[in-house]
């Protein structure tokens, strides 16, 4: 065991024991322009680390966790640590982790701030967002929010009521995302959403890894996160950022409502199979444990993560997948296509092997001509002040949008985005009004649609 690791259990053992806050040696408090403080709950995904890879001055520097002790709280200060100690735009996070079996109670009790974030097991996730929004802090929350329809009233009740609980949506800070939409929303180009035909108007397909890596490290999971009943099924997991990027994409000022504005068609889950050195090497752990043995065939966990939905969205055709790989190959990466389908032009964006998995967003046209060339040119001198740089080509019959590498970001970056706009939300002190429902709506298709998955056939 290294001196670090040794240090961090003597921090950890001394907190339980002691029942009180152990503050980590890190970079000093932040200046007079803080005004937030974060509480970070018994941070057991990844994705609670990236929400501090940037510094914001809106917020101290002091950063108090309330854990479980264990690996999941080791693996966070790990990642927070190193955003620290990078040479280049470091920050100085200052951590003061309790561990202890009270540790909700204990954040709601010392309430050393005024914003939660959550980011770990799911089974409890909405019961925990509920108990400290109605314990008036502001709740930034990981997805899923749900795994199944047994928390639906929280859900309703927390989106309806202030303070400010809103959820990680991290997809709608790519940039090629956001120019698809911008241009979808161009009659000129885009016309409208096809509504008819054999291809939906809207499809995406996201394949992501099991193992990866993160921060430029290899990505080590807890082993809670293949157990199906806590981390949830793949319906509920990636695919909560494609139906989210579906409503972002058509949506306007009008909150979405599922009654109202969804009709689901159909949805299937299937396994990925995780041999067991592959799992070792995402866990860390020798053998798979009794929690997902009876999920164990041939030596592989039967992990149910891949889920594919069909439904229309006031009226529009949507089709989603949403996939997990092994392993990410040598040179490759994560993969998403998505495609805008309208009654002058398909919107294409592409990331793949075929794009040395960059980006690449594409415009082709139904019917293309000087005319139609000319709307291009237009639109895309509009966009300048929004999207400085950007330009195109034609490649045959389809333009390409360039965009520079100044307005690109990686999915490690969008975190702290989510938490300045969630900031900027609460320092106004009003929010989108659809933000409420539109999430009902999100969640309340993604639990419909896993019950549908387990239906037999007809």
């Amino acid at each position: 065991m290294t001196g670090r690791r040794k240090f961090l259990r003597g921090v950890f053992a001394a907190a339980t024991a002691m029942g009180t806050t152990a503050s980590l040696p890190f970079a000093a408090r932040a200046g007079a322009l803080a005004q937030h403080t974060l509480l970070v709950l018994n941070p057991g995904h990844f994705h609670a680390g990236l929400t501090l890879r940037s510094r914001d001055p809106r917020l101290a520097d002091d950063v108090y966790v309330y854990a479980e002790q264990g690996p999941d709280v080791e693996n966070f200060i790990r990642m927070v640590e190193s955003f620290n100690h990078r040479p280049t735009n470091p920050t100085r996070w200052k951590l003061h982790v309790y561990c202890g079996p009270d540790y909700a109670d204990r954040l709601q009790s010392e309430r050393r701030g005024d914003i939660v974030v959550i980011s770990g097991k799911n089974n409890t996730k909405m019961a925990s967002i509920q108990k400290f929004h109605d314990s008036d802090f502001h709740v930034l929350g990981d997805k899923p929010w749900l795994i199944d329809t047994a928390d639906e009233d929280r859900l309703r009740h927390v989106a309806a009521t202030k303070p400010l609980a809103m959820d990680i949506m991290t997809e709608r800070y790519q940039v090629a995302s956001r120019l698809q939409r911008t241009l979808a929303k161009s009659p000129g180009l885009f016309g409208e959403f096809q509504r008819d035909g054999s291809d939906p108007a809207i499809y995406f397909k996201s394949i992501h890894h099991l193992y990866k890596i993160v921060n430029n490290r290899p990505l080590i999971r807890p082993q809670w996160f293949f157990d199906t009943n806590i981390q949830g099924e793949g319906m509920t997991d990636v695919t909560t950022h494609l139906v989210d990027l579906a409503q972002w994409m058509t949506g306007d000022d009008a909150p979405f409502d599922y009654q109202r504005d969804v009709a689901l068609e159909a949805a299937r889950q299937w396994p990925t199979a995780v041999p067991l050195d592959i799992y070792s090497k995402i866990t860390g752990l020798d053998e798979f444990p009794a929690t997902v043995q009876e999920h164990v065939d041939n030596g592989a966990l039967q992990y149910l993560c891949n889920a594919a939905i069909e439904y229309r969205l006031r009226g529009i055709p949507v089709q989603i997948e949403s996939l997990w790989n092994l392993a990410i190959p040598e040179g490759g990466g994560d993969s998403h296509y998505a495609v805008l389908r309208g009654t002058l032009a398909e919107l294409i964006v592409d990331q793949g092997p075929d794009t040395g998995f960059r980006t690449r967003l594409s415009l082709r046209p139904i019917h293309n001509s000087r005319r139609y060339q000319r709307s291009v040119s237009r639109a895309v001198d509009s966009l300048q002040v929004e999207f400085p740089g950007i330009g195109y080509e034609a490649d045959g019959e389809v333009y390409r949008i360039r965009i520079p590498g100044a307005l690109r970001t990686g999915h490690e970056t969008h975190f702290a985005e989510v938490l300045e706009q969630f900031l900027a939300y609460i320092e106004r002190g009003v929010w989108p009004r659809q933000l409420g429902p539109d999430m009902v709506t999100k969640y309340t298709l993604l639990v419909r649609a896993r019950e549908l998955s387990h239906r037999a056939p007809a």
